[in-house]
């Protein structure tokens, strides 16, 4: 399987030259790294190609790496059930710089990009809809990047007087909790309690 993989990895960086940055084997999956304005033309090949025939965009996500200049990748992972084979392509962006949107090479990228949009705010041109998919109306930011706070920044509620859902900035009932080393939510760093007894009674009475 390595080998198989490494020449369709080589035949489409002999193909694609100066659209592939990178070809890599991990995890015994073929990962092409691709210029991001190039990937239109990069998945059609991929497509039609007679040696790939990767008809199936079977996911399309969206990478958080906020310790990086263009902090996002956006992985497309391709099935060809014709050669029973599979192949992710990646590439790189910001909050600044759109990706064009795949939707013409591949219809299923439609909700995809939208899920992408709402949940990474990573933005894709050209896409004939691009609106928040998971989200509420109006919602503020984007919840999977990685500084995004865990309680976010309204809570929602029904309201029995006014009959209608609320909007309300959110209100912590207590305070963040400070757990000890018991907890089993943080790391066993230290011994536990008992431990110390078993450790000075060893090899003795």
């Amino acid at each position: 399987m390595p080998q198989t993989l490494k020449e369709l990895g080589d035949h489409v960086a002999a193909a694609l030259p100066q659209q592939v940055l990178e070809t890599e084997i991990l995890h015994d999956q073929l990962i092409v790294r691709v210029k991001r304005e190039a990937i239109v033309p990069v998945l059609t090949f991929l497509r039609d190609d007679p040696r790939c025939l990767f008809a199936l965009l079977s996911e399309l996500c969206g990478v958080d790496y906020p310790d990086r200049p263009e902090r996002f990748d956006v992985v497309y992972n391709l099935l060809s059930l014709k050669l029973n084979q599979r192949i992710r392509v990646k590439v790189r962006t910001d909050e600044a710089n759109a990706v064009p949107s795949v939707t013409a090479v591949y219809s299923a990228a439609g909700w995809f990009e939208r899920e992408a949009w709402d949940l990474f705010g990573i933005y894709f041109s050209d896409h004939p809809d691009l609106r928040r998919l998971l989200t509420d109306y109006g919602f503020e930011g984007h919840p999977l990047r990685k500084d995004f706070p865990l309680t976010g920044y309204v809570e929602v509620r029904y309201d029995e007087d006014q009959k209608r859902v609320v909007y309300e900035p959110v209100r912590l009932k207590q305070e963040f909790r400070s757990f000890d080393f018991v907890s089993p939510w943080e790391g066993m760093s230290h011994v536990l309690p008992g431990d110390e007894k078993a450790k000075a009674g060893e090899g003795g009475t």
